[in-house]
């Protein structure tokens, strides 16, 4: 067995890296993933899966950070001239995309494994040697680029999907794939809990190519020092005026912006954990010689648990409210995105390790587990709510060696690492299978 399911990876594997370049060059921020995902449903469909799409995976009220409807429908546009089933489309009318995939239509899943599947809102490099540039596979969407490896993750997902379909006769249960949208900016995941994607789910898997795991055949089993964190939009609304003759009729919308920025980070660290706070942007004002009636500010918050980040988010809230009362402007806040933290179950750790073991691929003095993350990622809310009915979960890293960092746009990874990692899923996949009959 273990030879058959290496031998038909390494038959698939130029495919794979295929799927990986395809899924580059139609690069798709959160909630714009309309080629992807209608991509991904034709392939998994002819191999006999089960699709659900649209609003049966995905709770509307839930959804944050979703682009205006000119954007949306731009996208979807774009999609269909790139090819995209037009049908297939019109089911995820108004962002609803992704996609999730059951190996057979009963009975209910009780394993699930995780692809998220959006790019972010960047320009790629066009530099010579950027491979993506130089081998024609960057993306053809402006302003949009897979910089984090979800091009790969997509690719890892459908290689696991094709060899489970061969395997079929051989699982006694269901499977259930997740391709999730809009990861970036931790928006995907709770709309997907809250339709209840992972209902009755007992084991959970996701992973990520690189970032805590840089050196091919390096394997993080699960990890440690998740960041809860609260993605928001504070808008402060004033009122013009001529900055040389009326300066006293106007509200400075600006001022109370500046002032709010500078006593966010100045909110103190929590004493129980990590804490963070980023203003990463401020936009405000017309011209110089006109009163700023308008300034838009894009802020996080972070915290070692969830709790902490409540807390911050919480301090920050009074901040932003008292800046907008000193200056007698109006207020508003947007929630543009957020997750909880996670904690990686030891029982599922143990289970990618004996999957691991039997791989050459994987180095074993490069095996770790428990590794500090210190970051966020919403798998957290697929991973705690599993946890929450009795299942266990974990999130593992596998390493590659990067051209540039994580978010860079001349980021790329060595495609050697596909065809593994879609190995030790489905290693894990049967095992779990076996476990369960």
């Amino acid at each position: 067995m273990a030879e058959t399911i290496h031998d038909m990876l390494r038959e698939l594997e130029p495919e794979i890296i295929g799927w990986r370049r395809t899924l580059h060059a139609h690069a798709e921020s959160g909630w714009t993933e309309f080629w992807t995902t209608a991509f991904l449903a034709e392939a998994l469909g002819r191999a006999g899966f089960h699709l659900k799409m649209g609003a049966e995976i995905l709770d509307g009220p839930s959804r944050m950070g979703v682009p205006e409807d000119a954007v949306l429908e731009a996208a979807a546009r774009r999609a269909v001239d790139q090819g995209a089933d037009p049908k297939l489309v019109e089911r995820m009318r108004g962002g609803f995309t992704g996609l999730v995939a059951d190996l057979r239509p009963e009975p209910a899943p009780t394993i699930a494994l995780r692809f998220d599947i959006d790019a972010l809102p960047m320009e790629e490099s066009g530099a010579a040697e950027h491979r993506p540039a130089r081998e024609d596979f960057a993306s053809r969407n402006a302003g949009q680029c897979h910089a984090c490896g979800h091009d790969g993750h997509g690719a890892i997902g459908l290689a696991v999907a094709l060899i489970l379909r061969r395997l079929a006769e051989r699982i006694p249960g269901n499977v259930r794939l997740i391709f999730q949208p809009a990861e970036e900016g931790v928006r995907g995941a709770l709309p997907m809990v809250r339709a209840g994607v992972v209902d009755g789910i007992r084991a959970f898997i996701a992973c990520h190519l690189g970032f805590r795991a840089l050196h091919t055949g390096e394997l993080i089993l699960g990890l440690r020092d998740f960041l809860a964190t609260s993605k928001f939009d504070a808008t402060y609304t004033g009122v013009p005026s001529h900055a040389g003759a009326f300066p006293e009729q106007g509200r400075n919308a600006l001022l109370a912006a500046a002032t709010a920025a500078l006593n966010l980070h100045a909110i103190p660290r929590h004493s129980a954990g990590a804490t963070r706070i980023t203003v990463g942007r401020l936009e405000a004002g017309e011209g110089r010689n006109i009163i700023p009636a308008r300034a838009v500010m894009r802020i996080e918050t972070r915290g070692a648990t969830t709790e902490l980040n409540d807390s911050m988010y919480a301090r920050a809230q009074r901040v932003l409210e008292h800046a907008a009362g000193m200056y007698d402007v109006g207020f508003e806040n947007r929630v543009m995105g957020g997750c909880s933290g996670a904690r990686c179950d030891p029982a599922m750790v143990e289970v990618l390790r004996r999957a691991a073991a039997d791989m050459p691929f994987f180095r074993p003095e490069l095996i770790r587990d428990g590794v500090h993350f210190g970051a966020s990622d919403d798998v957290s809310e697929f991973m705690s709510a599993v946890q929450a009915q009795g299942g266990a979960a974990t999130y593992a890293m596998i390493g590659t060696e990067l051209a540039a960092g994580h978010h860079n746009g001349r980021f790329d990874f060595n495609e050697a690492v596909l065809a593994p990692a879609a190995e030790l899923l489905v290693r894990a996949v049967l095992a779990l299978s076996a476990a369960r009959a």
